[in-house]
């Protein structure tokens, strides 16, 4: 089954208390566990009953994975009250029920085919950007609540914060989320998902949030009205005000060139050949950068391009023409999806040099902490993992540098950002062109340059 991660006990035990806190369910109560896997919310419906004399209610098991449906079917067959189908959940239209508990797969777009990936935008409102199934999962949940009904979903936390699940948490104002509770991040061994337990009431009101921290701290906070990520007030913070961004002073704020074959243009730059270097330019990783890291590239990248970005004709490529096509060269260039549609030694994005090329900021894609270092020659061209801020003005680089690197900013991103692995910050160009600018930048706002920021990409 795509996306199964199985649950802990004590974490099931944990939701179907939240499940039935101040309401016991009754024999005509209907609970639904959907992509049931085994059947591990299940049991723990019927062990919490069986521990305190509750009656047992109707439960259903909704799982599309025909071998994970039979082991639930079978292990649950002395029970009448259980009924297991083996169906897809996204497809269910008619039933409706009083509780709702699981833990929904988690499927990124990427593992999703077209045709998925297209009927799936057709019918679900949280399908929209780089979607993942989970996401479905809850809009899919809520509308099969009946009034008053509730659910438990443990799910990512990244759903409170990044722009993709912005439809969600539009959604979820219509509900009373009664509270979040952020799991520690080793819940799921192996797995690095920052889980979260999210408790939700249909029929009512929104209202106050509980919080509960990792750290064990128990906080209230309104979800209901706040516009873009919830982690500022959720942390203790107030929503954004209408004030100056990053992207009002810019040009341009985007992730770096991305060839689609860097083992192909990318050499050391003391082994270049001499006949090559009309055609390099140095440039760098986000590995490469870091505090106390000085800024100096040791690798170049071979550019098939004018230095206004435009793809030089085949006939014209000279040097770097006999270059790309030696060995396994061209034939690994020519594997690239791009070459569908561009030439076989095209890069797989078109680079944009008359920007990239220019007095610019940088700071790695992902990291402890986001760490921001000046180009001010503009001679460098980052790679796909260094994120570029080109400033309307080059005069403002040295005093912006500073700015992205104070504790104000690194706390901003911290609150917005996406999370990787042991804890690092992840930066996305639709993140970084909405941080605030104190005031005295205000007189960067109007000039004659034309803003443009790159969106994230997105697989078809």
């Amino acid at each position: 089954m795509r996306g199964f991660v199985p649950t802990p006990a004590t974490i099931v035990d944990l939701m179907v208390e939240k499940l039935f806190a101040d309401r016991p369910p009754t024999t005509d109560s209907v609970v639904l566990d959907p992509g049931c896997g085994p059947g591990a919310f299940i049991e723990g419906v019927i062990r919490w009953c069986g521990d305190r004399g509750v009656p047992m209610p109707q439960i259903v098991g909704i799982e599309s994975d025909p071998h994970h449906a039979s082991i639930a079917s079978e292990r649950f067959s002395a029970v009448p009250q259980v009924r297991i189908v083996n169906a897809d959940f996204l497809n269910q239209r008619d039933e409706r029920y009083d509780y709702v508990i699981g833990n929904p797969p988690y499927v990124p777009i990427t593992a999703l085919d077209v045709n998925e990936r297209e009927s799936y935008r057709k019918v679900y409102r949280t399908a929209r950007g780089r979607f993942d199934l989970y996401l479905l999962f809850f809009e899919q949940a809520l509308s099969l609540l009946r009034s008053s009904g509730r659910m438990v979903f443990v799910t990512p936390e990244k759903f409170l914060y990044v722009q993709t699940a912005e439809p969600l948490r539009r959604l979820l104002g219509n509900f009373r989320v009664n509270e979040l509770h952020f799991l520690d991040e080793s819940t799921f061994v192996n797995l690095v998902t920052y889980p979260l337990v999210t408790t939700i009431t249909a029929g009512s009101a929104p209202g106050d949030t509980t919080i509960v921290h990792r750290d064990g701290r128990n906080v209230v906070a309104r979800l209901t009205s706040v516009l873009g990520s919830w982690l500022p007030v959720i942390r203790g913070g107030n929503q954004e005000a209408d004030t100056l961004t990053l992207t009002d002073i810019c040009v341009r704020i985007s992730c770096g060139v991305a060839t689609g074959a860097d083992s192909v243009y990318l050499v050391r730059t003391a082994d270049l050949d001499p006949r090559l270097r009309s055609y390099a330019r140095p440039t760098v990783a986000g590995r490469q950068l870091g505090p106390g890291k000085p800024l100096s590239p040791i690798h170049s990248l071979l550019l098939p391009y004018s230095d206004d970005g435009r793809l030089l004709p085949e006939d014209n490529l000279g040097e770097l023409g006999h270059y790309l096509s030696e060995g396994s060269r061209r034939a690994r260039l020519e594997k690239r999806t791009c070459v569908s549609r561009k030439p076989w030694y095209a890069y797989h994005e078109t680079p944009p040099l008359n920007e990239a090329l220019r007095p610019k900021i940088l700071c790695k894609d992902i990291g402890a902490a986001p760490f921001f270092i000046s180009d001010l020659n503009g001679a460098i061209l980052p790679r796909h993992s260094v994120y570029y801020i080109v400033p309307r003005s080059s005069d403002v680089i040295p005093e912006l540098t500073a700015y992205l690197n104070s504790a104000p900013t690194q706390q901003w991103l911290r609150d917005h950002c996406q999370r990787a692995d042991k804890d690092f910050v992840r930066l996305q160009s639709h993140v970084l062109k909405r941080l605030p600018l104190p005031a005295r930048f205000e007189r960067l706002r109007h000039t004659d340059s034309q803003l443009r920021i790159d969106a994230e990409a997105i697989p078809a």
